[in-house]
């Protein structure tokens, strides 16, 4: 009977339902502070952590003989780190706006609650944020084709192509991935290995067991950030039809795999402690990780579920932030 009465009132709805609420009603236009909010800055640490770590392992794997500086100062390290979080930042930031162009239009945002969404909530035209989403992917192709020019590695660039076009396909497209519980394979595949071993392997030109664990660790911090989200909004999405991997697993398993995305990276860790024993201090962010698993396992309040998904991201910075000075400060 629900199901009948919602459809129902769906009868007659636009195609766009941002158009149809600004026919409706007049709304009020998207402020500054909309738009940043629209980029949704406490999840790019997620962008950040990869980048750090990546560097990091590249350091100590290098075989360089001077410190951390002189590592940097050579051959354009530094350079090919700072395009690396560039292109990180850019392709995370032109999600998020994705996101909300795709998943406005589709309708999803209409059940949400939280903050307005710039499309959903009809305050920002669709063109406008499809058009600002597809600038920052811009963005991030042209970092990455200065990584190519710097490194003379063109095949990268199909890496490069490859990730813009799994960002948009997240929830753009007429069957986005997102909407099909995969969305934790994408960030775990692109905000984990690729990011990391990416990073390592423009700089040093190869690939190392380190670099491999720290890319799982940091693809696991994301799946826990994504995954507590959807949890956050499991009922909202139910209703508008995007099942989502919390959806489809229900809000009991769906809990179980938040407390192992977050607490894995913590096994992981082990890895490098057994090799460098001052990056045992990373257990440390365990001081933000753990709240975190204890709100998101056992409560359902969207607010609170927001603080574990703040504090889960502030974990996952100070993980990497952590292990990639303790790396690179190993004599």
């Amino acid at each position: 009977m629900a199901r009948t009465k919602q459809q129902s009132r769906s009868k007659g709805r636009s195609g766009n339902p941002a158009k149809a609420a600004s026919g409706q009603q007049t709304r009020r236009k998207a402020t500054a502070r909309d738009w940043i909010g629209g980029a949704r800055l406490r999840t790019l640490t997620l962008g950040v952590v990869p980048v750090v770590l990546g560097t990091a392992v590249a350091f100590v794997d290098s075989g360089n003989p001077g410190g951390f500086g002189d590592y940097l100062a050579k051959d354009g390290h530094l350079a090919l780190a700072l395009l690396a979080l560039a292109v990180a930042l850019f392709l995370q930031i032109g999600v998020n706006y994705s996101n909300d162009y795709s998943d406005g239009v589709r309708g999803t945002d209409e059940y949400r609650v939280g903050p307005a969404r710039l499309t959903g909530a009809g305050i920002a035209a669709p063109r406008t944020v499809l058009t600002v989403a597809l600038t920052f992917f811009g963005l991030a192709a042209l970092a990455g084709i200065a990584i190519v020019v710097l490194t003379g590695l063109w095949w990268i660039l199909l890496v490069g192509a490859a990730a813009i076009v799994a960002a948009w396909y997240y929830t753009g497209g007429k069957r986005p991935y997102g909407y099909n519980a995969l969305g934790e394979v994408f960030v775990f595949v692109f905000f984990g290995l690729v990011a990391v071993l990416g990073t390592q392997y423009t700089q040093i030109q190869q690939v190392t067991a380190s670099g491999w664990a720290a890319a799982v660790a940091a693809g696991f911090f994301a799946c826990a950030v994504l995954m507590v989200n959807n949890i956050r909004d499991i009922d909202e999405d139910r209703a508008a039809g995007k099942r989502t991997l919390a959806v489809v697993l229900g809000r009991p398993v769906a809990r179980t795999l938040f407390g192992l995305f977050l607490m894995l990276p913590y096994v992981v860790l082990l890895w490098f402690v057994l090799l460098y024993f001052r990056t045992g201090f990373a257990y440390f962010s365990l001081l933000l990780a753990l709240p975190a698993l204890v709100i998101g396992v056992s409560t359902r309040k969207p607010r609170e579920l927001i603080t574990a998904l703040q504090l889960s991201s502030f974990a996952s910075l100070a993980y990497g932030v952590v292990l990639g000075i303790t790396l690179a400060v190993q004599p």
